[in-house]
């Protein structure tokens, strides 16, 4: 090795080298290409463009230019990247779907939201747009800085004017290293008055702010869902909002219903977001569609999604907004570039620093339009001077030999400065008539009041923000327009149970554990004593238990034998066929070894002042507040602590206003206030309900109000049944055997249900077997409380009804009704004889029935 090439030998550290590199890189890229400035909101290649076409003259005014002439100005002189790079820019600043505001006025094919690619630049022409002009406004005026270019033959801006609040109208996007940006757009006006109201208040909070701005406004259109997105990102600088395509449901003259999207969400690709429609169609993962069309044109967007008869248009919209993107999460990151560092902003910090440059722009200004006309002012004193002495002027000019001769002799004899005896050598002979003297006395007069305004305007800062203002209001007035995005309230997200249909339905458990629903309107009406239709398929050994008229929508909370407590939502339930067995309920909720359902309680919602109210097999009640059980784990949670032998067997909802009555196997039942039983814990045991004969035992639990008239329906398991008014049973005390309320005989059996029903309800009673029929309350005789009852369902050998439940009835469609009335007038009705109605015993008088008032409380854990 020759002493040169060990003299250019240099040795250093690798990862030193590397780290020092890669910083010089990602800092270049940071800081010169991919950040926007906070003060005009503009990356490097976007000014660039705007400013080449302003030097070249291409302005609002002119005839349109071809893009490939710009492109070549700005690669040429500016920026030293490709010529897609910047084409690309161009294109994107001309995309009315991309830019809220757009800077350039694009004149041929530039792209289109299906996707679609601009034309070639060499086909394209632009011009920058009216609203682009402000962008630039006073650029010569000395209210910017400027540097070299990469190859420090130009001279480039630092930054434009930006007349008005770019960063956050049009927004940003851009990925550095290690970060990216992601500015969303917004409504010119809207961010203006944010401007207007921090330069009037610069301690008003970020709140207040948002009052005037209230959130992004995409060029798209369609809506925001909530606005805690926004006020995270407006108060952190960072955040994530849900937007939304604008649709709505028109019905046809024929009936059928079409989903018409007019408005979709920001950077969505219209043709990939119909492909996917038609994608989700062809899988089956979304049905109910039976057109879909692209019918926008030039006025406007129009996405048609034709619904079949059969198919829900709102549930279908809802899934539509949860498989595609006519639903989309915008990640808002308000990072720029603020002193030549990249920051992540607020809402207030974004336009503190736009308004701070527009400060420094007016006085700037200001100080080039001072001194330009004190510069002007100066040569005028000169003139005037000239004139008061123009005999003696013009005899020292004829006199001197030479122009420097005659400008040392006025600078000498009249105390003139360089330029204003240099004014005075370049003056015409015509200036020197009378009028022209008067517009020389008028503009200086003008001038010396416009010196002292400029002075003033620099020496007060709250007049330079006056200045701002009036000039921000001039710019609102010309290019405001109306908001695109709608924002709407309190609603962030799509939940599972929105793309749920509400619909009423049947809840049924079987003994053996088995669970389905099935839409209420399956089981038809039908007369009393009717053979009734097959509601579910169960073995030999198996028969239904629980039958539960809800909602979809509700919270079904589960009570079991032991006194846990599990929950679903009623859509969870599997939809199944009539005739279908369910499926194991162990399948659903994780019940133990031993537990059963003993009762379903639909809740709407958890609020403080309702309670559940509990009784066991053995009589014991419980009162707890409904709030203890909104908060219910996957595996359940402890409802009522239930002593062994005991179990519990019905559980209601209550407002604590309520009667409760409590009936038995033998047909005894007590009325009492449920006040009796005092509000307890959620684990504690309870206290005696009613007093039980030996082998007596709790069949049932109900609701009573003085305020609305309510029979006590009975159901013994031979198929037998009655009525009986309300009053009839005398309110007492708590832990009394009661009173009797049915005559059970070997005829109608031992009492299998106690029910509080009105005539305008219906009845679902189920057999052992899995027979259902459906009968309304007012076809059931009304009888005193000591009888027998009716029969109400016509029963085969060995087999005895399982449960009943009551429900509400709905609408039926007409073939319903029809096949309905079809079926009463085939079924023999069995008419009541005198033995099925009995006289009340003698034997059984109220007074010979012993009351206790069982006061033993166990302790609450």
């Amino acid at each position: 090795m020759t002493d040169i090439e060990q003299s250019r030998k240099k040795e250093i550290n690798i990862s030193d080298e590397i780290r020092t590199s890669f910083m010089d890189y990602a800092m270049s890229v940071i800081v010169s290409r991919a950040l926007p400035d906070v003060r005009d909101g503009l990356k490097p290649v976007h000014r660039r463009i705007l400013y080449a076409m302003n030097d070249l003259g291409m302005t609002a005014d002119k005839a349109y230019k071809k893009s490939a002439r710009i492109v070549g100005e700005v690669i040429g002189k500016y920026h030293p990247h490709g010529d897609t790079a910047v084409y690309d820019a161009m294109v994107r600043m001309a995309q009315d779907f991309n830019y809220r505001n757009m800077l350039i006025d694009g004149h041929g094919n530039f792209g289109s939201v299906d996707g679609d690619a601009a034309a070639a630049m060499r086909y394209t022409e632009a011009r920058m747009s009216k609203i682009a002009m402000e962008m630039v406004r006073d650029i010569h005026k000395d209210t910017i800085n400027y540097r070299e270019n990469y190859d420090g033959s130009e001279q480039e801006p630092v930054v434009l004017p930006g007349r008005f609040p770019n960063l956050l109208v049009n927004g940003a996007a851009g990925i550095a290293v290690g970060m990216a940006t992601n500015i969303p757009p917004h409504q010119l006006g809207e961010v203006i008055d944010g401007v207007l109201a921090l330069s009037k208040n610069p301690d008003m909070e970020i709140t207040d702010l948002m009052e005037y701005i209230p959130g992004p406004d995409f060029p798209t259109g369609g809506e925001i869902l909530g606005r805690e997105g926004i006020k995270r990102a407006y108060h952190t600088g960072r955040g994530s909002i849900m937007t939304r395509a604008k649709a709505h449901i028109d019905e046809k003259e024929n009936g059928k219903k079409a989903i018409i999207v007019t408005e979709i969400p920001y950077q969505v690709n219209k043709a990939k977001l119909i492909e996917k429609i038609a994608e989700l169609v062809r899988d089956k993962r979304i049905e109910g569609i039976s057109d879909l069309r692209d019918e926008s044109d030039r006025t406007g967007m129009r996405i048609v999604i034709e619904v079949r008869r059969d198919a829900n248009a709102n549930v279908l919209l809802n899934n539509l907004y949860k498989q595609t993107a006519l639903q989309t999460s915008f990640g808002i990151n308000l990072l720029a570039l603020v002193d030549g560092q990249p920051k992540v902003l607020n809402l207030k910090e974004c336009l503190h620093y736009y308004l701070k440059h527009q400060q420094e722009v007016i006085r700037r200004r200001t100080q080039f339009e001072l001194k330009k006309a004190e510069a002007r002012a100066h040569i005028l004193e000169g003139l005037r001077i000239a004139l008061d002495h123009i005999d003696e002027i013009i005899a020292l000019i004829r006199g001197s030999r030479t122009t420097d001769i005659a400008r040392e002799g006025l600078i000498e004899k009249f105390s003139l400065s360089h330029e204003q005896s240099q004014a005075i050598l370049d003056m015409r002979l015509q200036r020197l008539t009378g009028l022209e003297r008067d517009k020389i006395e008028d503009e200086y007069k003008e001038l010396v009041k416009l010196i002292e305004e400029l002075r003033a305007i620099l020496a007060d800062e709250e007049k330079v923000l006056e200045i701002i203002r009036t000039e921000l209001l001039e710019i609102k007035d010309k290019f405001n327009d109306v908001r695109r995005t709608e924002i709407t309230i309190g609603e962030n997200a799509i939940e599972d149970e929105d793309l749920i249909p509400r619909q009423q339905i049947a809840i049924t458990v079987t003994h053996n554990g088995y669970i389905k629903r099935l839409p209420l309107s399956t089981y038809r009406a039908q007369k009393r004593g009717g053979r009734g239709v097959q509601g579910m398929g169960t073995n030999d050994d198996d028969f239904v238990e629980h039958l539960l008229s809800t909602n979809t929508h509700h919270t079904v909370l589960f009570f079991t034998n032991l006194g846990k407590v599990y929950r679903l939502k009623g859509y969870e339930i599997p939809e199944l066929g009539r005739t279908a067995k369910g499926i194991p309920i162990i399948n659903l909720l994780q019940i133990e070894k031993g537990e059963s359902i003993s009762a379903i309680i639909p809740v709407e919602e958890f609020v403080d002042d309702w309670y559940l109210f509990f009784t066991t097999k053995d009589g014991i009640c419980k009162r707890s507040p409904l709030s203890a059980f909104a908060n219910i784990r996957r595996g359940g949670l402890i409802a009522l602590n239930v002593r062994e032998e005991d179990e519990l067997i019905g559980v209601k909802l209550t407002d604590g206003e309520k009667d409760i009555i409590i009936g038995t196997n033998s047909g005894m039942a007590v009325r009492f206030h449920e006040t009796d039983v005092r509000s307890m814990g959620r684990t504690a045991t309870g206290v005696k309900g009613i007093s039980l004969r030996e082998g007596d035992a709790v069949i049932g639990m109900e609701l009573l109000s003085t305020e609305e008239e309510r029979d006590i329906l009975i159901v013994t398991e031979k198929g037998f049944g009655k009525r009986t008014i309300m009053d009839e049973y005398r309110v007492q005390s708590r832990g009394g055997i009661g009173l009797r309320t049915c005559n059970i005989t070997d005829k109608n059996g031992n009492v299998i249900a106690l029910k509080t029903v009105t005539e305008e309800q219906e009845i679902m009673i189920i057999t052992t077997t899995g027979i259902v029929i459906r009968m309304s309350v007012a076809d059931i005789s009304q009888y005193g409380r000591n009888t027998q009852g009716v029969r109400l369902i016509k029963l085969g050998d060995g087999v005895e009804v399982a449960t009943i439940a009551v429900v509400d009835p709905v609408d039926e469609e007409e073939e319903h009704e029809e096949e309905a009335e079809s079926l009463g007038e085939e079924s023999n009705e069995e008419e009541t004889s005198q033995d099925d109605v009995q006289n009340e015993s003698s034997t059984t008088d109220d007074s010979n029935e012993e009351e206790k008032s069982g006061d033993d409380e166990t302790n609450e854990e």
